[in-house]
């Protein structure tokens, strides 16, 4: 899943370290954690998994993935700032009886998923998916001594239940677990090292087990429960640096949809609770006594949402949203959402207006990985505060068809966000620290994007799209523009299918402009903006009668590499414990023979993979 994303415009998985590749999921420049993942609608993937848990979703059981771009918070609460994805897995009913996709590449990654399902009885039935990923072949093609590209060995299993019921009302339970086991880091790492000051490397356990379901109560009127649970267990090294985590998630909600005359109005509960402990001092206390103890951080938070969709004729809704949530250390948090949609009579064309209000509570530790790795010390300068935003959104679609070209459909948007209470990571005041804390003043995120998709005659589609990004903050009136943030993305898909063969030819690819990266002083010598670049696939698969599927393919055609355009990407690699780094009596880095660009540890200019061109060839059949 989160490859197949960068290839949606506006989104753009992003990279947060060149050693262990954690990442997450941007939309519309806003980072990963105004990002929240849902799957079949629920809110499995957060904190902790916002960084360590995205890469392991089997994509044989994504039915599809839906994009809401913008504030969601009026239904889903916290973490929706930015907007959502719902990854909608696959329906037992529908599904096939037995499927396997299995794949690799030049570079000796491995990919194997597996599903099957079954029936109990006759009012049951159940799918069942595996997914297996290996990459164990160290690679450093740009010379700097440490991995290219982490070294994984993740399983993940899925397994969705569907019960028949009186009236078809819906009961359905799904259960997921993960293991994965990823280091990056120096060539000669290994196991021993683990933790060591002496070989530098990023060893990460993960352990996350998830439930959720849907059961729909035995009423006339449409209510439905819906909960879901989910524990994380982390165990990492960052070099010498230790950092354990345990996250224990528990979500409920009820919701009753009720048709009256024109309206359809949802109305609901939800309660969710949150314990989360690990090795940092976010979860230090000091006792009476003036000694520091760890303290598990609980959180409970109510809340209560209703939402009116009005259907004033056939062209015109309005749909109005409140969301009322307490939080025991912010107190009262209130999110209302507007929306208005107005379509032609023949609803070729759409427009759409929306206006809406979210918040965030940030735990920088499960959210930023820069917080952990490298040399830098993370200071908090204040107890931080909720972000709270508010968002503007118009759009408008326009389909077109025609006897010589099936259809042609353009969609626009232009999308505006201010934020209060933003938390920046502020890189620049002192080298050799991450400061955060509440932004005295505002942000704004503003933009427009544009898709057009044309399909002709049921064998050649293409999708192009591109999105403007302006993203700055201005404190005590100084303007800053966002790190790692860039202008311009755009995204294109080109299929071509020769029915009579069973071939089908894909190209796709993607262009970023500039983006300002993260210096560790005046003298360091790498270039602060990335160039533009381009990841471009190509991939050809062909369809036999017994319904085996043979593909191959190029990932990466123009083997392009961060390292081509800068004197190097991980800061100091040749002394990652900063043995040899002078600092005076401030704390600030000398320059020195030795160290003559005044540099200290630190793989966070990242912004792109380092994993050059690539082939693969895999294998899918079903029945």
């Amino acid at each position: 899943m989160f490859d197949a994303l960068q290839n949606v415009n506006g989104i753009r998985p992003q990279l947060n370290c060149n050693i262990c590749n954690t990442g997450d999921i941007q939309i519309n420049g806003l980072e990963g954690p105004y990002t929240m993942v849902l799957i079949d609608g629920m809110p499995i993937v957060s904190g902790l998994s916002t960084v360590y848990g995205l890469s392991g979703i089997p994509k044989s059981l994504i039915d599809r993935i839906e994009v809401i771009k913008g504030p969601a918070s009026t239904l889903y609460g916290s973490e929706a700032v930015g907007g959502l994805i719902n990854v909608i897995t696959k329906k037992p009913d529908n599904s096939k009886s037995f499927s396997t996709d299995i794949f690799g590449t030049s570079w000796a990654e491995l990919n194997l998923d597996l599903s099957t399902k079954f029936k109990v009885g006759n009012k049951s039935i159940s799918l069942i998916g595996l997914n297996y990923y290996n990459y164990n072949l160290p690679i450093d093609n740009n010379s700097d001594g440490f991995t290219d590209v982490t070294l994984q060995n993740r399983v993940s299993i899925f397994n969705k239940w569907n019960f028949e019921r009186k009236d078809n009302r819906i009961f359905s339970l799904a259960a997921r677990y993960i293991y994965e086991n990823r280091w990056g880091g120096e060539m000669n790492w290994n196991d021993l090292f683990r933790g060591s000051d002496s070989i530098y490397g990023e060893s990460i356990f993960t352990k996350r087990w998830e439930t959720f379901g849907s059961y729909q109560l035995p009423f006339r009127e449409k209510i439905i429960y819906m909960f879901s649970a989910n524990g994380h267990d982390h165990d990492s090294y960052y070099g010498n640096i230790k950092f354990k985590a345990n996250q224990y998630i528990l979500f409920n909600q009820l919701t009753w949809n009720k048709l009256y005359e024109n309206h359809d109005i949802l109305i609901g509960a939800a309660l969710r609770y949150t314990s989360y402990d690990d090795s940092t001092p976010a979860t230090e206390s000091t006792n009476n006594n003036g000694t520091i103890v760890n303290e598990i951080n609980k959180s409970i938070l109510p809340g209560l949402f209703i939402q009116d969709e009005i259907k004033f004729n056939s062209r015109n809704k309005l749909l109005l949203g409140f969301r009322y949530d307490y939080h025991q250390l912010h107190g009262n948090i209130f999110s209302p959402r507007l929306n208005y949609k107005i379509n032609s009579i023949d609803k070729k064309s759409i427009l759409r207006l929306s206006i809406g209000n979210g918040y965030r509570i940030a735990n920088v530790f499960t959210e930023d990985h820069a917080a952990l790795t490298g040399a830098r010390d993370v200071v908090f300068s204040e107890e931080l505060s909720p972000e709270t935003s508010w968002n503007g959104n118009i759009n408008f679609e326009q389909r077109i068809y025609t006897e010589k070209i099936s259809s042609i459909n353009i969609d626009a948007s232009l999308f505006y966000t201010y934020f209060e209470n933003k938390i920046i990571p502020d890189y620049d005041t002192d080298v050799n620290k991450i400061l955060y804390s509440n932004l005295d003043g505002y942000a704004i995120s503003r933009g427009a994007s544009l898709n057009l998709n044309i399909k002709i005659n049921n064998a050649f589609t293409t999708r192009i799209g591109g999105t403007l990004i302006d993203m700055y903050s201005i404190e005590n009136n100084i303007k800053k523009y966002q790190y790692l943030t860039e202008k311009f993305s755009g995204t294109w898909s080109v299929q071509y299918k020769m029915n009579s063969l069973g071939l089908v030819f894909n190209y796709t690819g993607n262009l970023y402009s500039p983006m300002m990266l993260p210096l560790l002083g005046e003298l360091d010598p790498r270039n602060t903006y990335s160039p533009w670049f381009s990841i471009q696939n190509i991939k050809i698969s062909k369809t036999f009668k017994n319904k085996l599927e043979l593909y191959t393919g190029v990932k990466n055609l123009l083997n392009w590499t961060p390292n081509k355009s800068t004197a190097f990407i991980i800061a100091r690699a040749n002394d990652p414990f900063d043995n040899n780094v002078q600092f005076d009596s401030n704390g600030n880095v000398i320059a020195t023979q030795q160290n003559p660009y005044a540099l200290t540890f630190d793989p966070s200019y990242v912004y792109a993979p380092n994993q050059g061109i690539r082939f693969f060839f895999g294998m899918k059949y079903s029945f």
